[in-house]
């Protein structure tokens, strides 16, 4: 895939439930002595991972240098960012704990260059020699572990015109929803697929306050030419958040291929970040202003009319009067 230059946007534009029955963690990440400026500077990467761990990181590595350069405090990378496999059971042979070799050296890369990374859709080793847990994992400047999220909507989908894909035949899914605190405000973790899920973004924002939603992805080309920008786009507005979306792009291997277009969009929906070539590998940077967040809540205060306890209610009676009426 080619490389393109990294994409800078900086021109904003001012605007004029479901309750979800899984366990929640809310982690706090101690901000020390980064206090949360009016505006970060973000960036979404996309590659094309292989079947090569050490192919795969010299690109991360790259990726991570030249977004320190520009100033990024935050990178995020798609999932799988660190293996692609090429065979059926080979995402689960490598697969390690997060404290294994592999992770490790992606901690060191985020305290070379002194800057956080989201590291979505890591293969971390499961319960068992058959499974594997598809994990975002949040790390700092200092190349701590700060967070992980496992995800929980697996890709069990045969897509219209292309392969059958069953994740959880190897894959087990995580049960908790997973906002972090951070110099950044808080951070509200996801992964691919979960994507077509609102619950779950609408869960982040009005439940744990989110204020950017991360969604590393691998989206297949079918798929993303249907549904990608569109789905990102409604998370966006309907949550008031910035989404940072970093993609997989392009051909892994004979059998997979991805959509790609990594992007950054405002609490308006508007992209504010973009690569150029829908396929290329590099990074899409935006800036996160924080007071068109502000902006956009208080003008169309959507939070205060979300009756969580309302449906929930409307819900159980409705079922009541169901059973009652069989």
């Amino acid at each position: 895939m080619p490389f393109c230059p990294h994409s800078v946007s900086l021109k904003w534009i001012e605007p004029t439930s479901i309750n979800y029955r899984l366990r929640t963690a809310r982690l706090r990440a101690n901000s020390g002595d980064l206090a949360m400026a009016n505006s970060v500077r973000v960036a979404a990467a996309q590659m094309t991972s292989v079947n090569d761990l050490a192919a795969n990181y010299a690109t991360c590595s790259r990726l991570i240098k030249e977004a320190a350069s520009v100033g990024v405090k935050l990178l995020c990378f798609p999932e799988n960012f660190s293996y692609v496999s090429a065979k059926d059971g080979d995402s689960v042979k490598i697969a390690e704990s997060l404290d294994g070799p592999i992770m490790q050296g992606y901690c060191s890369l985020a305290r070379e260059s002194k800057i956080w990374l989201s590291l979505g859709g890591f293969q971390e080793k499961g319960s068992d020699d058959a499974h594997l847990c598809n994990t975002h994992v949040l790390v700092d400047d200092a190349g701590n572990i700060r967070s992980k999220y496992r995800k929980i909507h697996l890709f069990d989908v045969d897509v219209p015109g292309g392969m059958v894909f069953k994740e959880s035949s190897f894959t087990e899914a995580g049960r908790d929803i997973v906002a972090v605190d951070s110099p950044f405000g808080c951070l509200g973790l996801t992964v691919c697929y979960d994507l077509r899920f609102p619950e779950l973004y609408q869960q982040l924002r009005f439940q744990h306050q989110a204020k950017i939603l991360l969604v590393p992805a691998a989206f297949t080309k079918i798929t993303g030419q249907a549904h990608w920008e569109t789905l990102l786009r409604a998370r966006a507005v309907e949550t008031q958040c910035y989404v940072v979306a970093a993609a997989q792009a392009g051909k892994h291997n004979q059998k997979r291929e991805s959509y790609g277009d990594s992007m950054i969009i405002d609490p308006w929906g508007q992209i504010v970040g973009r690569l150029p070539d829908r396929l290329c590998t590099g990074i899409a940077v935006a800036d996160i202003d924080f007071s068109l967040i502000e902006s956009v809540r208080t003008k169309m205060p959507i939070a205060e009319r979300q009756p969580f306890e309302f449906w929930e209610a409307a819900s159980k009676s409705s079922l009541l009067k169901m059973a009652s009426s069989t």
